[in-house]
């Protein structure tokens, strides 16, 4: 049986819903076209989506499986509004690193106010506030709210939204110890809800962000057009590309490398160009010049939360690009923004095209803070921009002939690159981030106060943990999880009926027979979507019952005279013709299995 039960069948001829044949314009993906076509939600503005009749109690029953598991492992539900004061944020300094990601805005008294794009500040104050012993913990809080970012680009209908209903829970705990025992717990009610859900998912080890804390793991439901890159090895190995951690080489003895030396490289505008040229002019003895045998030198600008704009340059083996997402990780709360023609005239040292470390560095004539690609450890040899239009510097080796100011993690991560841990190659894969489970630590209490007493009398700060699911999304990562060409496929769990019975023809036997059928399903505890509209052609009736996908279809038509209908399994296609007296338990029996 589904998560939420219904008394009221629900008749098509009376239904909000109008299906629609053709994808809508700004649709991208599966689930953003078959949910506005299907009927369950509606473009309201860009990002912002109203839920109709058949959507909303998708949603609903995946809320409701969430609260399940929630309450299983012992979380209580609270509700906190949306509209929130500005004060704990900024004790957090939240309110400044969310940029413009969050709505702002103010009372008619000009207080500051947000909608809150998440509530870990409002769910330790409020632990604060009523609890102060450590016989009051472990706690474990939750709500399911509607959030607010203001994406720069919403896109994939509710899969990227400015508004939207996620599940957040917070744990509370006396000690780093006890907090561990809240995080396997909540791990565990969420390996079970997303298997409710029915997502094929994977469990990734993923960065922290903006929520801070020690460490974090993702729950992506695996998707073609998903957002997130992770990467996986044969060995158990899986992580989101942004918390790849290179494994930087041993140091490279470098005693019989000759001494840099600057050469001309004329029509070299391309690493591909600049390794055909190396190779035609200044031939290796022991193999030939490679890409990773350059290094790349990008500039970007970081702009930081308090409107500061902090030039930077990253070094990366010529053979991979930066991935921006990688580096975004690295730097939040600042936001990446492109180095442009402005500020290469306030750099003049930076020859544009053929910079390389002689000038990058804090200490060096730029004064840009130099950060390389692990790989580029102690001794390694490159071949790199020589300052000057024109000319590259060749046999330039790290410790000797020029220091970074650090390094950072922003190189891309690429199939067969080995495993951090040395589980074997890694594969590369898309997803779409389900679930969030931080050890946040004591970030938040610390910042807001939030002590108890322990067993001993003494003040401790309170261990947290936060944990995130995205219920909406959830919605359309089942879609992008189960359709095929016709529709929606749904899990039963979450459909919004259990029975999309379908009558066809002009016959009133054929009506009254499915009205029948509707009634008797309803009294056992059957959800019943009943398409009994009049002077709609059957073809039609099909494509909708396809369409809306209802796990199991039952046509009421031609057979009537033979005593039978038709029973169909969506997700198989499968079919079979059952007596009509029959048809009510046959179903139950379906629906319990």
């Amino acid at each position: 049986m589904n998560a939420l039960e219904s008394t009221v069948i629900l008749r098509m001829s009376t239904l909000f819903l109008r299906t629609l044949r053709e994808d809508p314009v700004d649709a991208e993906v599966p689930s953003h076209k078959l949910l506005v076509r299907a009927g369950y939600v509606r473009r309201a503005a860009p990002g912002i989506y109203s839920w109709l009749p058949l959507g909303y109690t998708v949603l609903r029953n995946v809320e409701e499986i969430v609260r399940q598991e929630m309450n299983a492992i012992g979380a209580q539900e609270v509700h906190f509004p949306a509209l929130l004061p500005r004060e704990p944020y900024e004790a957090t300094q939240r309110w400044e690193e969310y940029g413009d990601n969050i709505f702002r805005l103010k009372d008619r008294k000009g207080g500051d106010y947000l909608l809150g794009p998440t509530h870990e500040e409002m769910f330790t104050l409020l632990v604060k506030d009523l609890y102060s012993s450590y016989k009051d913990l472990p706690l474990s809080l939750y709500q399911i709210q509607t959030k607010y970012r203001d994406e720069a680009r919403p896109r994939a209908g509710i899969l990227r939204g400015r508004e939207f209903v996620m599940k957040d829970s917070y744990s509370f705990d006396v000690s780093d110890e006890a907090f561990m025992t809240s995080y396997l717990a909540h791990r565990g009610a969420y390996i079970k809800i997303f298997d409710r859900l029915g997502l094929d998912y994977v469990i990734v080890q993923a960065t922290s962000g903006a929520m801070g804390g020690s460490a974090s793991e993702e729950f992506l439901a695996t998707a073609e057009n998903g957002e997130d890159t992770y990467v996986r090895s044969a060995g158990g190995y899986a992580a989101n590309v942004e918390a790849v951690r290179v494994q930087a080489p041993p140091p490279v003895p470098y005693d019989d490398v000759r001494a840099a030396h600057a050469e001309d490289t004329p029509d070299t505008p391309t690493i591909d160009t600049l390794v055909a040229h190396l190779n035609e002019r200044f031939p290796r003895d022991d193999r030939p010049w490679q890409a990773s045998d350059t290094l790349k030198n990008v500039l970007v600008v970081l702009h930081h939360p308090d409107g500061t704009r902090e030039p930077l340059a990253i070094g990366v083996p010529g053979d991979r690009e930066v991935d921006e997402k990688r580096l975004q990780a690295q730097i939040e709360p600042a936001e990446l923004e492109p180095f442009t023609e402005a500020d290469f005239a306030k750099h003049p040292a930076l020859a544009k095209g053929y910079i390389g470390p002689g000038v990058l560095g804090e200490k060096n004539p730029s004064g840009i803070r130099y950060l390389v690609d692990p790989r580029v450890v102690e001794g390694t040899r490159w071949v790199t921009g020589a300052d000057t239009p024109g000319k590259h510097v060749i046999d330039l080796v790290a410790g000797r002939d020029f220091t970074p100011d650090g390094t950072i993690e922003a190189a891309e991560v690429r199939a067969g690159d080995p495993a951090p841990d040395g589980s074997g190659p890694l594969e590369t894969a898309r997803g779409i981030e389900m679930g969030h489970i931080f050890q946040l630590g004591r970030k938040y209490s610390e910042a807001l106060g939030l002590q108890v007493l322990d067993e001993n009398g003494k003040l401790v700060t309170v261990t947290m943990g936060s944990y995130g699911v995205g219920v909406s999304r959830a919605v359309a990562a089942i879609v992008e999880n189960s359709h095929d060409e016709l529709g929606i496929i749904w899990p039963r769990e979450v459909a919004p009926a259990d029975v999309h019975l379908v009558a066809t023809g002009k016959d009133d036997a054929v009506f009254a027979a499915a009205a029948s059928i509707a009634e008797e399903l309803d009294e056992a505890g059957v959800r019943v979507l009943y398409d009994d509209r009049r002077g709609v052609s059957p073809g039609v009736r099909f494509k909708d019952s396809e369409l809306i996908g209802v796990p199991t279809i039952v046509v009421v038509g031609r057979g009537l005279a033979d005593g039978v209908v038709e029973i169909k399994d969506r997700a198989t296609g499968e079919r079979e013709e059952v007596a009509v007296g029959a048809v009510v338990d046959r179903l139950r029996e379906i629906v319990a299995e």
